[in-house]
């Protein structure tokens, strides 16, 4: 079958590779044809360059899958969506970002719309599936997948206090308050300490963040490695024994999945669809947003509390191994060539 996958293919030191790129590479191990578009880092050529092997390229495939992102980045869905309909093409359009629910609510004619004209949506959460189903009451829940044999797990039953946090440095994951949850445990944990790994995305976050570690007298406890690539994260994750996740808005982050399977504790505010992918007390702790002490409370569980890591570590691990390639890349195999041939 050929397909065309319409997102953000970019491939740079500036971008992690995201999951829409890891289905691409999959589908291709599958036997699919793939096409992506586009990879164009200008936001305006990005989405006329979309719209260009839409139709240039109308003959050489069957179906297309487009990303759907709130904020300025729907308008690329809706474009790529009008356009696909028109020729006559079958497609599935896939939720994302935590923060789409809120977008919809401003514009539901927009939204009900898109979604009406595609053969089928997708979301990779409860969360999204839950939410959007106002604007149509059929969307189909495919996680997102990782590959978990690629991720060594390691059980933390006596833990450091080594923390990580990866991200892109951007304010709606919050970076800089990863900082204020290591100031607020060196008075009882010394040796605590943070590696935060992720791209600068531009907006001042990763300034932002250093300037807070300085204030707070944290800079020596800090480590900032940058970007790494996708075959670097498990070594990178499993030089700690906590993964904090510090954002304000989410789906379901690979980021998180990543440090399940390799066995690290996790601690993550409790926004968006994060309730719906950690059990709080069973493979996470969660704590409100915006709260450094409520988070460097549960940090210090982990240290102190007999039992604790062990059984965060082995549940996050179970929880993980349930979002496998294995069991995910045939959900959408079956999907795409069920709306290909109806």
């Amino acid at each position: 079958m050929k397909i065309l996958l319409v997102s953000n293919y970019l491939n740079s030191p500036n971008h992690n590779q995201n999951v829409w790129q890891d289905l691409a590479e999959h589908l291709k191990s599958a036997s699919f044809e793939v096409m992506t578009t586009s990879s164009q880092t200008n936001k305006v050529v990005r989405l006329l360059d979309m719209l260009f092997t839409i139709w240039t390229q109308r003959e050489n495939y069957q179906i297309a899958q487009v990303d759907v992102f709130s904020g300025q980045a729907f308008l690329w869905a809706e474009c790529c969506g009008k356009l696909l309909h028109t020729i006559g093409k079958p497609f599935v359009l896939t939720l994302h970002g935590g923060n789409l629910p809120e977008f919809s609510q401003k514009h539901p004619r927009r939204v009900r719309k898109l979604l009406g004209m595609a053969g089928a949506v997708t979301a990779p959460s409860n969360y999204l599936l839950e939410r959007m189903a106002i604007y149509r009451s059929d969307i189909r829940l495919i996680p997102n997948p990782i590959e978990v044999s690629n991720y060594p797990f390691r059980l933390r039953t006596n833990p450091s206090p080594a923390m990580v946090w990866l991200r892109a440095f951007h304010q709606i994951y919050n970076p800089s308050m990863a900082p204020k949850v290591l100031a607020n445990i060196l008075d009882e944990c010394p040796s605590a300490s943070l590696t935060m790994i992720g791209p600068d995305k531009g907006d001042h976050s990763l300034q932002t963040t250093k300037e807070v570690a300085r204030h707070l007298g944290a800079t020596q406890m800090i480590k900032f490695p940058g970007a790494v690539s996708k075959n670097e994260v498990p070594v990178v994750l499993n030089q700690g024994d906590i993964f904090i996740n510090t954002t304000n808005f989410d789906n379901t982050p690979t980021s998180v999945m990543e440090a399940l399977a390799c066995g690290l504790c996790v601690v993550s505010t409790n926004v968006g669809g994060i309730p719906y992918l950690i059990n709080h007390e069973e493979d996470g702790l969660l704590v409100p947003p915006e709260d450094p002490a409520a988070m460097a409370v549960v940090v210090r569980r982990i240290l102190t509390e007999p039992g604790l890591a062990e059984k965060l570590s082995r549940n996050g691990r179970k929880k993980a191994e349930q979002f496998d390639w294995s069991f995910i890349l045939p959900k959408w195999e079956s999907l795409f060539r069920k709306i290909a041939n109806d």
